[in-house]
Parts: C-alpha cells; structure tokens; sequence
C-alpha cells in the first residue's frame, strides 16, 4: 500500500498513468465522453438554450383604423421583438388567441385613439398578456412599454401633444453589450459540462480495476497510494485541459462570445479546478467499487449541484439564504464566475481571487479525498 513518508517517484507516477492511457485507449466510451460529449453538450446546449425573449406573437385589436394607430403597429412590427400574427375583430377572438397561445400579447387600440392625441388628450392603450410564462410576459411587457415610450417620443418631434420627458437617459451596457443571452451561458455552460464529465470519467477508474480484476496486479506493484491515484490522474488532466480550451474555442467561434481575459489564467485555472473535480470522480470510484453505481452517484453530485446551485441557469442572489450558502460549497459556481470574469470582463487575479482559493480548497480536498479513500487490499 506504500509507506508513509515515501517520496513520489517520476518514474512510478509515469508508468501508471501510462497504464491508464493503455486502458482508455482500450475503452471507446470513455474516449467519446472524454471527447467528443463536451463538444456535443456545447454545441447542443448552446444553441437550445436561451433567456432571450424575442419573435413575441403579437395580436392588434384596432377599432381606431387611423393613421396614428397604424403608426403604432409600425413601430412594434420594427421593433424586431414582435411578429403580427393576427388581427382579431372582437375581445373574444383576442381571448381565444391568447387562449390557443397563438399571440403571447394582444394590443388593444381604442376607438378614439388617434382623436384623442390630436386633441391632446390622454389616449390609453390596453395590452392584454399571457402570464403563463411569467418571465416572458414581464419582459414583454417591457419591450411593448419602450415601444409606445418611443412612438410618443416620436410624436413629440413631429410637434404633436406628447410632451418631452424632462430627463433623457442614456444606458450603456458594459461587458454584454448585446444583453445577448449566449454570452451568459456558454461560460457557465463549460464549466457546468467540465464538472459533469470531469466526474463521471475519473468515477470508473478504480471501479474499472475491481471489476476487470487487475487490481490485484496493482496491489502486487511497489506504488504508494498517491502515486496510484496521481499516476491515474494525469492523462485525465490532459484531456480535461483539451476539453477546456476546445469548449472555450466553440464559444469563441461558433456562438461569438468574446473572451478578454488572460489564456493562461484561464489554464492555470481550470487545471486547479479539474484536479479537484477528478479528484472527486476519483474518490467515489474508490468507495463504490462499481462502474454503474459510480456514474450514478457522480452524475447526483455533479449535475444537479452544478445546474441549479452554479449560478449558471438560475441567479444565486435571489434563491433563500439557505440555499446561497449552500451553493458556496458548490465548486461549479466558482468556476462559473471566473470563466463570465475572463470572457466577458477580461478581469485577473484581483478581482477573482476569492473564486481561486475556493477552488485551490476543493482541488486539495478532492485529491486529499481520493488518496485517503483508495486502497490496494483485495481482501
């Protein structure tokens, strides 16, 4: 089992994870989640998911028939958030409309729309929205309220009775110009999918010695503990790192997410959270003993604490307090806020340094983990 106090030994730490890669190349499914998944995944979950609300189903009820209200349905038609889809002739063919769900939002226009701006009087508008969604309907909401904000501010140029807003604001948008979604998920996504794959790899391979048999020969060779389990942990650090960079450069390509943050702190990074996530993988492969109930239990404390509890989907500022301070322990959220930081502020060490040493702790904790639970006894 080795002795305590004995040194690491290169040359035992190279012939084990040569041995490891003699296995992997042996085992086409771990070679496809090693390499080809990530890509997949990215690709994949890039392109479906989206927080963007766009293309919204909108229905006009117009019972003014006037230049002003055609103007108006101008202005959302151009807006490029709302597709016309309909125009319903009574409230009850809107309601079906929105029944159906074939209009998410259905504008109502009143008869005396476009008198009643000539005269300068208020002229109030109606928009009826599907609630079902209730984050689609606030934000269509907003866009339908920036909309007429703009019509009226359009009216009020052309000398018409709207009145100019005392204040003009003027909003700019760091980091995301676009406000586009896949800026904010593609980073989080590789680190969720790294956390996810990192696991489930490392999770079969002293599993994969039990149950082929040949931990016996393992037990019989003059390597510590550690030796084994770094041995076995190198080529994995490898293909975690070429994961990285290759998930990082289908962002960068395919879905245009800037990265303006230091390539090598993005390496250096990563590579301290993938000892740790191997780490972990590793150590439930030395206490499960099965392949099967070793990808099970990686896939429950890897997906589901890096999906809901990372920061990546939901926003950990607005769960309850117990769950925000659970989600501190949840090394996936580290490494999502790095990977946004590097990608789409370009920020360094000094303002991520908090993320790091969390994640220098797990990467301790993880290996610590790995090398107490492995044991070469068959008996």
């Amino acid at each position: 089992m080795g002795r305590p106090g004995v040194r690491l030994s290169p040359a035992r730490l190279l012939a084990v994870a040569r041995k490891e890669v003699i296995q992997l190349r042996r085992d086409p499914r771990s070679l496809i989640m090693a390499f080809v998944l990530p890509v997949l995944l990215v690709l994949l979950f890039g392109y479906a998911i989206s927080f963007d609300v766009d293309r919204i189903g909108l229905a006009v009820l117009d019972r003014d028939n006037g230049a002003s209200s055609r103007a108006l349905v101008d202005g959302f038609r151009r807006s490029g958030y709302f597709d016309l889809v309909d125009r319903p002739a009574s409230p009850g063919a809107a309601e079906r409309l929105l029944e159906r769900g074939s209009a998410r939002l259905v504008l109502v226009i009143p008869p005396d729309f476009g008198a009643s701006l000539g005269a300068g009087r208020p002229a109030p508008l109606q928009a009826l929205v599907d609630g079902s969604d209730a984050n689609g309907a606030g934000i269509a909401l907003a866009y339908a309220e920036a909309v007429v904000a703009d019509f009226a501010r359009r009216a009020a140029g052309r000398g018409g009775p709207a009145a100019k807003p005392p204040l003009r604001p003027e909003i700019r948008v760091w980091y995301n110009e676009r406000l586009d979604s896949r800026r904010m998920i593609v980073p989080g996504l590789i680190a969720v999918l790294m956390m996810i794959i990192a696991a489930m790899l490392t999770s079969l391979t002293i599993a994969r010695e039990w149950e082929r048999g040949t931990m016996e020969q393992l037990a019989a060779t003059p390597v510590a503990r550690a030796e084994v389990v770094l041995g076995k942990l190198l080529p994995y650090l490898a293909i975690g790192l070429i994961d990285v960079f290759s998930t990082a450069a289908i962002g960068r390509v395919v879905f245009e997410v800037p990265y303006r943050g230091d390539v090598l702190l993005l390496g250096a990074i990563s590579f301290v959270f993938l000892v740790g996530a191997f780490g972990l993988g590793m150590f439930i492969s030395a206490v499960v003993k099965s392949q099967l109930l070793a990808t099970q239990v990686s896939m429950l404390v890897s997906y589901l604490p890096g999906f809901l509890l990372s920061g990546f989907a939901f926003d950990v500022a607005t769960m309850p307090l117990p769950l925000r301070a659970l989600s501190a322990v949840v090394p996936a959220r580290h490494y999502v806020t790095i990977l946004r930081g590097l990608f789409l502020k370009g920020v360094g060490l000094e303002a991520l340094w908090p993320e790091a040493l969390a994640l220098l702790v797990f990467a301790g904790l993880g290996l610590g983990l790995a090398v107490r639970a492995f044991r070469k006894e068959t008996g």
